[in-house]
């Protein structure tokens, strides 16, 4: 056999491995950001990894997740949302408004995905719901009517309830919106509203002692992620203050809040899931529409009501979704 043939037949015999070497590359394991004011212990955040995996996705084998929380700091957003972005992650998910700005404003370029937003069409995070457009979309858990649901369920609590202050933050962009629901709801149902406005973690305090210098008989809150984010802390203050407390999530009560009316953001969150899986196998945010809450809760704990020395009413109890005992 002469030189030249056995040249080719090697050629030819490295060649035809190429193809084996390829197909036994591993698959890409796409990889997501988490960005918001919850810490990956949250229940919410389980209930998105738990969106993912019904979805057959399994952390760390076929998907990374990378979390950045605030840790009680909103500020820190946009300095997290740049740290996700440098990884060029495949999907961000972003939960509240203020995390979905810091998003935004750090990239043009990757998806971001709304797991649970006020406003975002008011906010211009998205043209509209039906269609978003850019590299924005998700699910929004605006609902201001439910502000004046909470004060008709305090006050069937409480029958002779006359001055609720409604804790708040200022900074939320649907903080108006919401105000103006409560404010138009209080006539009808013979109640004083007083405004408490908190801005920071340290503001706290001072509300529920406001609260209390203003006789209010019971504190509602309006939704916002900062509030949520320092859920057990407000739940400490009301009970401490012995304030019959209504929160807009479920999470306030989970950690020994009274009681919840609103939207269920884990089902959010679980619905956020499919977002991503959409994205991941091609399909672009701007085709894919914003989507509105369906499922909405009421939630009772008889154990902290027997704390404060509060009776629950049958008929209110008969109709709550989830009573802790």
């Amino acid at each position: 056999m002469n030189r030249k043939v056995i040249i080719y037949l090697l050629t030819t015999a490295l060649l035809s491995t190429v193809p084996f070497v390829e197909a036994q590359q591993p698959p890409k394991v796409p990889r997501i950001g988490l960005l918001g004011q919850a810490p990956p212990t949250d229940p919410q955040v389980e209930a998105f990894r738990q969106g993912l995996h019904d979805l057959g996705y399994v952390e760390g084998k076929n998907i990374l997740i990378e979390y950045r929380h605030t840790e009680g700091k909103p500020d820190r957003l946009p300095g997290l949302a740049a740290e996700l972005v440098r990884l060029k992650l495949d999907v961000i998910v972003v939960s509240g408004a203020l995390a979905t700005s810091a998003a935004k404003n750090a990239t043009r370029e990757i998806p971001i995905v709304m797991a649970v937003a006020g406003d975002p069409v008011g906010s211009g995070h998205v043209a509209s719901l039906g269609r978003p457009g850019g590299n924005i979309t998700g699910l929004t858990n605006l609902a201001p009517e439910l502000g004046g649901k909470r004060l008709e369920l305090l006050k069937e609590v409480i029958p002779g309830l006359s001055r609720v202050a409604v804790l708040s933050d200022p900074t939320n962009p649907i903080f108006k919106l919401q105000l103006s629901e409560v404010e138009s709801a209080a006539p009808a149902l013979k109640l004083q509203l007083q405004i408490l406005e908190v801005r920071e973690s340290n503001d706290f305090d001072s509300a529920f002692g406001s609260a209390k210098k203003g006789r209010a008989g019971a504190v509602s809150t309006l939704a916002s992620a900062f509030l949520g984010g320092h859920r057990k802390k407000i739940v400490d203050f009301a009970e401490k203050s012995r304030l019959p407390t209504m929160y807009h999530s479920s999470g306030f009560v989970e950690v020994g809040g009274l009681m919840s009316y609103g939207v269920n953001n884990s089902d959010l969150y679980r619905r956020a899931a499919h977002y991503v899986d959409k994205i991941l196998k091609g399909t672009k945010p701007a085709d894919l529409p914003v989507e509105q809450p369906t499922k909405f809760e009421f939630i009772i704990n008889l154990k902290t009501a027997k704390q404060i020395g509060l009776t629950i009413p049958p008929n209110v109890l008969v109709r709550a979704d989830k009573v802790i005992r």
